[in-house]
């Protein structure tokens, strides 16, 4: 594969949290310039920037398992021998595959009821179910993201150091 498109789809979820981050400051920058300067507001900024934040915590989050960032309690796991430290990941990770998956069928379900129904934002009158997309969306990457941390972990079983520290939920 190019190194290019890899390193592209490795951080896919890092340069989508850039774009709605700056998108999200661009607005409400203007929103405010609005409301001092203008004397005047923009009724769809609030509404758009709310929707944003949300897209950018579920893309945000698929990009924390991704760096290894999300927290996690070790007290018991550091005592463990570190093989079963890294069985105990492992488990961790399939769980975690399993928490998402439950999380994006209810949330693919809320998509299509909302589509269903068609509820429009009250502000921008966009159909609510693509601001509920998110949900489905960010734990498909979520499940990506654990899949192949999973694999790594699996490569890297019996070498002492590995490349990326495992990391315990």
């Amino acid at each position: 594969m190019n190194s290019k498109l890899k390193d592209f789809l490795d951080n896919f979820e890092g340069y989508c949290c850039i774009l709605t981050l700056a998108a999200m400051s661009i607005v409400v920058f203007i929103q405010v310039v609005f409301r001092f300067v203008v004397k005047a507001s923009l009724p769809w900024s609030e509404e758009l920037s709310r929707y944003l934040l949300v897209w950018t915590a579920f893309l945000g989050g698929a990009y924390g398992v991704r760096q290894g960032a999300h927290i996690g309690v070790e007290a018991f796991a550091l005592l463990l021998p570190k093989k079963v430290q890294k069985v105990l990941a492992i488990f961790i990770m399939i769980a975690s595959i399993a928490l998402c998956a439950v999380i994006a069928k209810y949330g693919f379900a809320i998509v299509q009821t909302q589509l269903s129904k068609g509820q429009l934002s009250p502000a921008m009158r966009i159909p609510m179910g693509y601001m509920y997309a998110a949900i489905p969306i960010g734990m498909f990457f979520f499940i990506v993201r654990y899949v192949q941390d999973i694999i790594i972990s699996i490569k890297n079983f019996n070498k002492e150091d590995q490349e990326k520290e495992v990391v315990l939920l």
